[in-house]
């Protein structure tokens, strides 16, 4: 089985996402999309959901911000790496936010 990639995901625009989301501008989830290294996409599973537009979300797909660039980037990323960040609507994903994505890295490894 393969083991998940934890991610923290810090959502820059649009401006007025933390105003609906409680004041948090991060997201923490989940990927196995990275075994593949031809994967240009991560769809990203969410701990908590959050709210776009009145419509719940619980799962993003992220692709890098800058052409020629390669998400698994994040990997040897010190501080992030640029993302889009797109949810599901009508059934297609949309590109509607942007952002750096990080690895999340346990309470235990911080110390």
């Amino acid at each position: 089985m393969t083991a998940h990639l934890k991610l923290r995901i810090h959502v820059s625009e649009p401006f007025g996402f933390a105003r609906e989301n409680g004041g948090s501008t991060e997201l923490t989830g989940w990927t196995v999309d990275y075994v593949d290294p031809e994967n240009g996409e991560w769809e990203v599973m969410l701990d908590h959901g959050y709210e776009l537009n009145e419509v719940h979300h619980g799962r993003v797909l992220l692709s890098p911000r800058y052409v020629g660039e390669h998400i698994s980037r994040v990997m040897d990323a010190i501080v992030g790496f640029p993302v889009r960040i797109a949810h599901r609507l009508d059934g297609d994903w949309h590109f509607a936010m942007a952002g750096m994505l990080a690895l999340n890295r346990d309470e235990e490894e911080k110390h």
